[in-house]
């Protein structure tokens, strides 16, 4: 009997042996106190890109919502739950400060996706960057976002096409598809560079965009001329001034470098108040729904570079899933998802799997997990099918095509069809009846280069009575412009003009002789005629 008691105790101290290792074992797997994955969503709820800042922070609430349907993120072997958290950056650097600061010290999250415009993101990503969050941008398409040198950017990773990306793969489509049209309806050689004229916001994305052309240009030899080159402020309403100055350098295509509601109205002004007949180029953030319902009619034939569309699904592997994703956004919201959407719906499922694969929200683990990260393409065209990031950079790479709006009367708007690459084109491109094109060599023998030769000058004009200052390039005078070297030359100059106005609308012009008048001179003049016939 001792001895059976002896052995019985043994064996339950070596049951709760055991038991006691397991529970250690299963409490190192599971992360201690997660109850939930918080995530920042960076966009602009508010301001001029709020059209695109909506569509965002609705795509990221349906990746979420899909995930959790699920059972969440397995974090160590425990599911958790996701919660998004809104950072409204309210269009300006500002406010994305602020945002981010909040999301990051106040809500604090375990992770950023986001960040639209890379002007805001440039401000705001340094708070980020402070407290070593881990940042997958979806929007902001500067590349030097990542590859900025006085912040540690190793946590931030790029989901979206650069501004070098996007401007290489129009420059090489209006090469191959649209300068040839052009040549071979107007007649021109071949050895007449393609007139190119820009208009792009003034911000990191606009400059990106810019500087992107003038890489593309020179990278791939392309006979191209950039003949004018002019900036805008981030959320204008009125372009028909400088859309006024680019149409006066003939170009043959206009590059436009804007957000959703400015690219809408710089097309629709641009046809219809300034009367330039020519092939807009569109940046992916328009491929939107917005757009195609305010470019109206105005908006036919113009084109949109992209890598997803509400409206049109490229061939291939993601052919369903790109329908099912339009089909469960439109039961969720109403409307069809834009662009901008589709890639931050991608970014809540690339830090899912992250956070998967590192088993724990620790940043730092998951930043590496993200580095190392490599997926099936989800609704969006990447390259070689995979969704990863480069070892430089931190850069996911697209696959991107080039649509052209097409009216559709059954709808009443424009809907874009694929025109290029040939791969996975729908229709061929149309250079419509009413294109005009630049003019020739010989009109042109004189004009100057905008890229080479911009000045940064003082200037006011008749619509703008102010000193003001800004770049100017290659033929930028227009009736009514005045620029100055300084500020005090320009209003030393204004100043004078005023007065001159002031004393035109003083003095009143002398009246035109009326009638009477002209009838009491008639009479004189009949009088001393008599007069002079009497004497002889």
């Amino acid at each position: 009997m001792k001895m059976n008691k002896k052995y019985g105790i043994l064996f339950a101290v070596l049951v709760v042996s055991v038991l006691l290792v397991f529970a250690a074992s299963v409490g190192q797997s599971k992360e201690p106190g997660v109850e939930e994955i918080k995530i920042g969503i960076v966009a602009p709820l508010t301001g001029g890109a709020s059209t695109t800042g909506t569509d965002m922070w609705q795509s990221a609430v349906l990746a979420a919502e899909q995930i959790n349907a699920k059972g969440g993120v397995d974090v160590g072997g425990v599911y958790v739950p996701i919660t998004l958290v809104k950072g409204d950056t309210e269009t300006s650097r500002e406010s994305g400060v602020k945002a981010v600061t909040k999301l990051i010290t106040e809500d604090k999250v375990d992770l950023l996706i986001g960040g639209f415009s890379s002007g805001i993101t440039y401000a705001d990503q340094v708070v980020a960057a402070e407290h070593k969050v881990p940042f997958i941008i979806t929007g902001a398409s500067s590349p030097i976002v990542t590859r900025r040198t006085d912040i540690d950017t190793s946590y931030f990773f790029h989901h979206c096409p650069t501004t070098d990306d996007y401007p290489e793969a129009t420059l090489l489509f209006v090469n191959e598809v649209v300068k040839p049209e052009i040549y071979e309806r107007f007649n021109f050689s071949e050895d007449r560079p393609l007139r190119l004229g820009v208009l792009y916001q003034d911000s990191k994305y606009g400059e990106g965009v810019y500087e992107g052309i003038k890489k593309a240009i020179e990278k791939h030899n392309l006979n191209m001329e950039i003949v004018s080159a002019e900036k805008f402020k981030m959320s204008e309403t009125d372009f028909r001034t400088v859309l006024t100055v680019i149409k006066e350098s003939k170009p043959d295509v206009v590059y436009v470098a804007a957000f959703l509601n400015e690219q809408t109205l710089i097309v629709t002004q641009g046809r219809k108040d300034v009367g330039m007949n020519t092939i807009y180029l569109s940046v992916e953030c328009n491929d939107d729904p917005d757009y195609y319902t305010g470019v109206g009619r105005w908006g036919e034939y113009s084109i949109q570079e992209s890598r997803f569309s509400p409206y049109t699904i490229p061939s291939g592997p993601i052919h369903e899933a790109v329908e099912k994703f339009r089909e469960d956004f439109k039961n969720r919201w109403g409307t069809s998802p834009s662009m901008m959407g589709a890639s931050t719906y991608e970014g809540v499922y690339i830090a899912a799997e992250a956070i998967k694969n590192a088993g724990t929200l620790d940043k730092e683990k998951v930043r590496a997990s993200l580095a190392e990260l490599e997926m099936p393409q989800i609704v969006e065209v990447m390259q070689n099918g995979v969704i990863n990031f480069s070892s430089d950079y931190r850069e996911s790479k697209f696959a991107l095509y080039m649509e052209q709006l097409i009216w559709n009367e059954s709808v009443g708007e424009t809907r874009p069809k694929i025109v290029w690459p040939d791969s996975i084109k729908e229709t061929d491109f149309v250079l419509p009846d009413w294109y005009e094109p630049g003019s020739s060599p010989a009109a042109t023998a004189t004009a100057t280069k905008a890229t080479e030769e911009c000045k940064t000058l003082w200037y006011f004009d008749e619509e703008s009575l102010k000193c003001q200052q800004k770049e100017f390039c290659g033929m930028y005078m227009y009736k009514g412009l005045r620029t100055f070297e300084t500020e005090e030359e320009c209003k030393a100059a204004l100043d004078k003009y005023l007065r001159e106005k002031g004393e035109e609308k003083e003095t009143p012009a002398p009246e035109e002789p009326g009638f009477e008048a002209f009838l009491t001179i008639a009479s004189l003049l009949a009088i001393a005629y008599m007069v002079q016939r009497r004497r002889k």
